[in-house]
């Protein structure tokens, strides 16, 4: 029984031409984790937003509640002043409650830079450099 040829050793251009092809692949995945990173950053981020108009929506109501307790107050008895008091204090703690939510959201989305993506890139590069100084 022979032994096996050796595989031949690849040309000059043949390694050229597969490091062109790892590095386009590379490039390629970068950008699509980059991609993912940022959609996932922009989501976060419209959440907390959103949230933060219906804060400012439940405030408008609490503000038209606030008008309508001093109306009341004017010119009614206790009792219907008071329950307007009430809804009114009910509406601001929803507020608060809907902007503190979203305060939280939109900072999870921030900053909007693909932190993990940069951190693979820069490993990329170090791995790069450290291939070129091994020979």
């Amino acid at each position: 029984m022979t032994d096996p040829e050796p595989a031949p050793t690849p040309s000059t251009i043949e390694l050229l031409e597969r490091l062109t092809d790892d590095t386009k692949r590379l490039v390629r995945d970068e950008i699509e984790l980059a991609k993912a990173e940022m959609t996932t950053k922009a989501k976060a981020t419209g959440i907390g937003a959103g949230l933060f108009g219906a804060a400012g929506i439940l405030a408008l109501f609490g503000l038209g509640a606030t008008i309508a307790t001093a109306i009341i107050a004017l010119s009614l008895a206790v009792d219907a002043w008071l329950a307007a008091l009430i809804v009114t204090v009910v509406i601001f703690v929803a507020a608060g409650v809907a902007a503190l939510v979203g305060k939280k959201r939109i900072s999870e989305g921030a900053p909007p830079m693909p932190e993990r993506t940069v951190e693979s890139v820069k490993q990329d590069i170090n791995t790069v450099k450290g291939a070129g100084h091994d020979g």
